[in-house]
């Protein structure tokens, strides 16, 4: 599996996402404390970047800031509605201070 360098581990805050294009595909990328994820950028329910919403760190989970539903981060399931349908779900990984991301779904 080919993964990919996108930033350094510090150059993203706790409780923040960042989108990323990784070979064409859209990728929000989140931390929580030690820990990062990557799902599918773009929620399925709306065409809303899902970086651009808010980080539940206890739940582990990403809010759409269009409609409020939320994306579990290890799954990619909704756990809210109004979207019913997952977003893909990346492997995600520190590598030598650096956020690196396999594209190959792992969910």
């Amino acid at each position: 599996m080919s993964a990919t360098p996108v930033c350094a581990f510090d150059e993203l805050a706790d409780g923040t996402a960042r989108r990323f294009d990784i070979d064409g595909v859209a990728v929000a990328v989140v931390r929580i404390g030690d820990d990062v994820y990557a799902i599918g950028d773009v929620c399925s329910h709306a065409n809303v970047s899902l970086s651009d919403g808010e980080v539940w760190c206890d739940e582990r989970e990403l809010e759409c800031p269009k409609h409020g539903s939320a994306f579990h981060l290890e799954t990619g399931e909704p756990s809210t509605l109004p979207a019913t349908q997952p977003v893909a779900v990346y492997a995600a990984s520190v590598v030598d201070g650096q956020i690196v991301i396999g594209m190959e779904e792992s969910a």
